[in-house]
């Protein structure tokens, strides 16, 4: 059975082993968007900075709530207008840190009974990076390993050969 602590741990194991090598890039090459026409470095961090701002928003509202029922945002929005590519990396990198910290934080702190109590009516057939059924109950720890996922995921994108934490 997963726990909150379990998630914790696997969130800040991801940003353990990510962090010095995000530190690794200088501010000239994180900006630099790809030919492919693909966000920068700078982008896809600020893009999980985003992501994780309204998952924070979503673990803390869905603990005493009987349904997982949230918007959505329009990322590209959201990265074209903070202008992430024209911050300053180090600044990015600290904020992109200290969230996922604090995430992880918030994270430990969910009760087994929130984390696993089965919700019927949710909005996760649109908003989540591995999308679930409407019809299929949901819980809160779907959605929290759904973040750790799409954050991973955005991560190979930078370092194709991040480990599988």
């Amino acid at each position: 059975m997963i726990s909150g602590l379990d998630l914790a741990k696997r969130l800040r194991a991801v940003i353990d082993e990510v962090s010095p090598l995000l530190a690794s890039i200088d501010d000239k090459s994180a900006g630099t968007a790809a030919s492919n026409g693909k966000w920068s470095t700078k982008q896809i961090i600020g893009h999980l900075v985003d992501s994780a701002a309204n998952n924070h928003r979503r673990f803390i509202l869905a603990q005493g709530r009987d349904d997982l029922l949230f918007e959505g945002y329009d990322q590209e929005h959201w990265v074209t207008t903070q202008r992430y590519e024209s911050e300053s990396w180090s600044g990015l990198l600290a904020l992109w840190h200290a969230y996922n910290q604090h995430l992880a934080w918030v994270i430990e702190a969910i009760s087994e009974s929130e984390l696993l109590k089965p919700r019927g009516v949710h909005s996760l057939d649109r908003i989540a990076w591995k999308v679930q059924q409407a019809e299929e109950p949901v819980t809160l720890a779907f959605l929290v390993t759904d973040y750790v996922d799409h954050l991973e995921n955005h991560l190979r994108q930078i370092f194709p050969d991040l480990s599988k934490v």
